[in-house]
Formats: structure tokens, sequence, C-alpha cells
């Protein structure tokens, strides 16, 4: 296998980006229907699968561990580009948490292992503007985050799913998860997180998704 080359920006222009723009512009899968995290364990509008359905931009680009990095930057104290073996030498923590897709889908109980985000806040120490975050992967993707919801306390870049190393097309070597947001906030194949002092959309937040997208809420689309 050949090292990744440097990201590119993904097209707005494949036929799952017309879908999805499709469904923004329709409300596809809204139902009307109002949960709460603490009373109905699956949000409205959603349905259980046992599978861990993939769902991207088509794009699973092959990073090798030995060239993978991970660059913390921005309104930080103490920017970082981690390589992997100081990336595993971090301390590790594991969890067990749902997902939620935003194209319907939820699957209970995933076991996750990495580094908690707590620990890379701890290491970078956000400066008092710091308020959002910017994900951006090695495939180009971006998407953005509230820094309040990506310091959840379940969230973590995780490396392994399940007891076994993240496999390519769910963002091996290293992805984020967000558990209470909709996947796309969960950027597979992690290469940059930068700290904003003011929030601007990611990928898919430009073609017509929600700013934060919680399940709970409903929010799927840029008006919900």
């Amino acid at each position: 296998m050949s090292d990744t080359t440097p990201p590119e920006q993904p097209s707005d222009d494949t036929k799952l980006t017309r879908s999805k723009r499709r469904w923004a512009e329709e409300g596809r899968f809204l139902t009307g229907q109002v949960a709460r995290a603490d009373a109905d364990r699956l949000p409205p509008g959603q349905h259980l699968v046992k599978n861990w359905p993939v769902l991207d931009l088509g794009q699973h680009p092959i990073i090798e561990t030995h060239s993978w990095s991970l660059t913390l930057k921005g309104a930080i104290e103490h920017p970082v580009t981690l390589d992997w073996a100081q990336f595993k030498a971090l301390p590790q923590s594991k969890f067990l948490s749902d997902i939620h897709c935003v194209t319907t889908w939820s699957r209970y109980d995933n076991s996750w292992k990495g580094v908690s985000t707590h620990t890379l806040l701890d290491l970078v120490a956000p400066k008092p503007e710091a308020t959002y975050v910017m994900l951006t992967s090695y495939d180009g993707y971006t998407t953005n985050l509230p820094l309040a919801d990506f310091a959840s306390e379940h969230a973590l870049v995780a490396t392994e799913w399940e007891g076994q190393p993240l496999t390519r097309e769910h963002g091996a070597p290293a992805r984020l998860i967000v558990p209470h947001l909709y996947l796309w906030k969960s950027a597979k194949w992690l290469s940059k997180i930068e700290f904003m002092t003011g929030d601007r959309a990611g990928f898919w937040e430009k073609n017509g998704y929600h700013m934060l997208g919680d399940p709970w809420r409903e929010q799927r689309y840029s008006e919900d």
C-alpha cells in the first residue's frame, strides 16, 4: 500500500452529495416527533441496525500508521503534531456508546478504544476565546463542532471498535466519535483539529445540513 496524498476538498458534485442536498431541500426523514435522551434511547425518526453501514463520499484513503499524524492548531496554548507512536503513548480510554446516522439508522452499544478528547484538551490547553473546532480528514472532508460538544464525556479519537482496529472504510487508523450527535460530525480518517474563535460550516453543513446535528432535536438540515 502507498502513503496517502495531501488532502483535497471533496467534490460537491458526487451522487451522494446531490442526493443528500436534495434530502435537505425536501426535508427528507423529518418526522416532527420529539424525543429526549434521558427518556427514550432511540432518537425520533431512527431505526435500529445490527451491522455498521458504510456511507461516505466513496473515497477511502489509505493511511499507513507510519505516515499518519494528527495536527492540533489554532486558538490553543500548545499547538502540536502527533505521530502514531506519540498518539498511542497518550492515555487510552474505553467507552461504550450508541451511534446515530442522519440517514435514519442507529446502532446500540458500540465498544470504542482510543484517546479521549479530554486528554487532547489537557495536552493543548485551549485559549479562553476558543469556542468551536473544525475537523479535517485525510480525504479533505471537514465538519465543525462547538468546543463543548467536542469535549463531551464520551467523545474520543477512536482507533478500535468492538476490540479490533478500525477498518479502512470506517476511518482507520483514527476517527472522531461524538456519540450524542449525528455521525457525520464524527470525522473519519482524522488528520487535523483546528480550534476556532467562531463557527464556520464544514462540507455537509455547506450542503444544507445542520450546524450542530443533535439527533434528539432531529437537527438534520439547516432550518431544523
